[in-house]
């Protein structure tokens, strides 16, 4: 089943405003969804760039265990590994290796590199899922296999 996952800062296909990135304030964006499958117990979400220069997409931001009535995210979500709000969400690890690597890291491409699409990837699960902080994206996406009932998806670019 398909969700609708948008935000009040940007279109999908649009370009992603600079204080969400690198290269502005570095906070994640607001967003909110709807057309949630019956039985929902949890939603994760994984922002990543297919477009990086690297084998894998590039992972932004790993979220997770978010209630199953949450229907939003407020903007600059904090990175920290545990949440108040939403209650209970967990953080994973985003792909740096040093510096901010748990929650949201904004977008960051090689200048010169083109316009990058940035895919964030709401997934509604049928299930609670017993899961520590800290998880990498492959983690969290085997401990979710079978638990998928629903995805919507949002694409923002950005370019240096």
């Amino acid at each position: 089943m398909s969700m609708s996952l948008q935000s009040t800062a940007f279109a999908s296909g649009q370009a992603i405003p600079q204080r969400f990135t690198a290269d502005g304030r570095n906070i994640s964006p607001p967003l909110a969804w709807e057309g949630v499958p019956q039985g929902t117990q949890e939603f994760a979400l994984i922002c990543d760039d297919p477009d990086a220069p690297t084998p894998q997409p590039w992972v932004h931001w790993v979220i997770y265990k978010i209630p199953g009535d949450v229907r939003s995210l407020p903007e600059g979500v904090p990175n920290q590994s545990r949440l108040d709000d939403p209650k209970g969400a967990l953080q994973g690890r985003n792909s740096w290796k040093q510096g901010t690597i748990i929650g949201w890291r904004g977008p960051a491409p090689p200048p010169g590199h083109g316009v990058h699409h940035y895919h964030f990837r709401l997934y509604a699960l049928d299930a609670p899922l017993e899961l520590a902080p800290g998880l990498e994206k492959e983690a969290l996406l085997a401990a979710m296999k079978g638990h998928i009932i629903g995805e919507g998806l949002l694409i923002g670019t950005y370019q240096r």
